[in-house]
């Protein structure tokens, strides 16, 4: 009887683990719907494993139910202690409620553990929810320490020539996306962030032709879809 309960015991595991593999597929994919069903089964065969939970919260977060993302992410980060990336979710989640200080707080948690091995993605998003505070200083410190991290990572770029703009710097936001492109030509952003700096400049014909790269990279994106509207 014992050697049964063993058996069947492994057997839930598996399936467990099956359904769960399932569902982050479906979640590569893109079908959120698909992925939900798929690993609330598996919560139910398992509902201690703090990976599962933070496939949950990502996917609650993708389909915008922040309540429920935080809901589990938090038992993720209760499960396993030091879970950096779903305290950088975690973060991700209060900032798309506009929890700015929350977020922040969780940022600063996850950027300072030393044996997190992509610190970029935490402080880049500090920078982030700095903005979104207003406190442009801060903003662009972390930022700038995202790519000391990391200098060729788009997000932090994107957003310290936010930041640039935002404060009157369009000289430095130039340099900054000019240097970036030269490196990354294909990073659609980054020429729609050229583009307004241009304009803000008025150097409308190199304007224009940075609106016109965008369109040419991605075609049926928002930010060609605001390239077509600006060269309009």
């Amino acid at each position: 009887m014992i050697t049964g309960c063993a058996s069947h015991s492994v057997e839930q595991t598996e399936i467990a683990t099956s359904t769960k593999s399932l569902g982050e597929a479906y979640m590569a994919q893109g079908n959120y719907i698909a992925a939900l069903k798929e690993l609330l089964n598996a919560e139910k065969m398992m509902p201690h494993d703090p990976f599962l939970q933070y496939d949950l919260g990502l996917v609650y977060m993708a389909r915008e139910k922040y309540n429920l993302a935080e809901i589990h992410l938090k038992k993720a980060i209760e499960m396993k202690k030091n879970y950096t990336a779903a305290m950088n979710s975690l973060g991700v989640v209060f900032m798309r409620q506009k929890k700015w200080d929350a977020a922040i707080a969780q940022f600063q948690k996850t950027s300072g553990n030393l044996l997190y091995a992509t610190p970029h993605y935490p402080l880049s998003n500090m920078g982030w929810a700095y903005l979104g505070k207003n406190d442009y200083m801060r903003a662009e410190t972390s930022f700038k320490k995202a790519l000391r991290s990391k200098p060729d990572f788009i997000n932090a770029i994107h957003g310290l020539a936010t930041t640039y703009l935002t404060t009157g710097q369009s000289q430095n936001s130039r340099l900054l996306l000019e240097k970036a492109i030269s490196k990354t030509p294909s990073a659609t952003v980054l020429h729609a962030d050229l583009a307004k700096t241009l304009e803000i400049r008025g150097q409308f014909t190199k304007a224009k032709a940075s609106w016109q790269q965008v369109i040419q990279l991605a075609p049926d994106s928002n930010l060609a879809d605001e390239a077509r509207q600006r060269l309009k």
